[in-house]
């Protein structure tokens, strides 16, 4: 049965990948490509060399994403898997697939903000697959290691080169809708990643703790957590309650402590992602 499962599960993070990868092809050759937005990546400089040169994206993204992971596996010496290999092969082979595809805008505006979801959507199921599309997330790694660089700065650079770079090709706008596209690549990318906050995390300092909690228990059916800690000023124990609700259920918890204790003090917080009873199974 074990054996079973861990095979259904590769399938299904394989599945992720290759859906992922389409997806975010058809993003690039629906939305981006028709629209000059070059939001990021290999992506983003294969549109930029289509425009300057009128050479085909798919084999562009090839000539940089088979290169880059083969650097990326010698250079940074991890196992990059089978999955991300398959990520940088379908991505190319579905653009290419794609080519010919009528643009489903011609307004770069709404292609830059549905081809940032659109694309962010297919990142997002690639990274549920446990792997990648290769291409310039590998070259900021290489960046990273031997420039001591964080991550997120030599992203931040290689992304902002090719935005700037697609100013000068095309022109200003060009490069603000390119800086449009990525930014909300980003937000899909998270919200695929974590979902809607759908839950609140709520922590309440009160004097009457006793009551809170038993308010809690009665009128929400939440479990409460007593979490030590002192207070700075007083230097006298005041421990914490934390509770988790749905975000339906938080107006209901507020009215309730302010019935109970008007002078508690309360802090909430959003909770993308809240398994046990009472909300995802794990």
């Amino acid at each position: 049965m074990k054996v079973s499962n861990d095979l259904r599960y590769a399938i299904l993070e394989y599945l992720y990948v290759i859906a992922g990868a389409t997806i975010i092809a058809i993003g690039f050759n629906a939305f981006l490509l028709p629209n000059q937005v070059a939001s990021g990546g290999v992506s983003g400089i294969s549109t930029i060399l289509h425009g300057l040169f009128g050479w085909n994206p798919g084999l562009v993204q090839y000539a940089f994403n088979i290169p880059l992971f083969i650097a990326g596996v010698l250079l940074l010496g991890k196992k990059f898997g089978l999955k991300s290999f398959v990520g940088t092969i379908t991505l190319p082979f579905v653009v290419l697939l794609t080519d010919n595809w009528e643009p489903w805008t011609d307004n770069p505006l709404l292609g830059a903000l549905f081809g940032g979801i659109v694309v962010g959507l297919g990142i997002g199921l690639v990274f549920k697959g446990n792997a990648s599309t290769g291409g310039t997330d590998l070259l900021a790694q290489i960046i990273t290691k031997y420039t001591g660089l964080t991550l997120g700065t030599s992203v931040l650079l290689i992304d902002g080169l090719i935005a700037i770079s697609a100013a000068v090709v095309f022109d200003l706008e060009k490069g603000l809708y390119a800086l449009i596209g990525l930014y909300v690549t980003t937000k899909t990318i998270d919200i695929i990643q974590l979902g809607f906050s759908q839950s609140k995390m709520v922590y309440i300092i009160t004097k009457k703790q006793d009551e809170v909690r038993d308010a809690i228990y009665a009128e929400i059916n939440r479990g409460v957590t007593k979490l030590p800690a002192i207070g700075g000023y007083t230097g006298e124990e005041r421990p914490v309650l934390m509770v988790v609700v749905y975000q339906t259920e938080f107006t209901k918890l507020k009215q309730l402590i302010k019935n109970v204790d008007p002078s508690a003090f309360v802090i909430v917080s959003d909770a993308y992602e809240v398994l046990g009873e009472g909300f995802k199974r794990v």
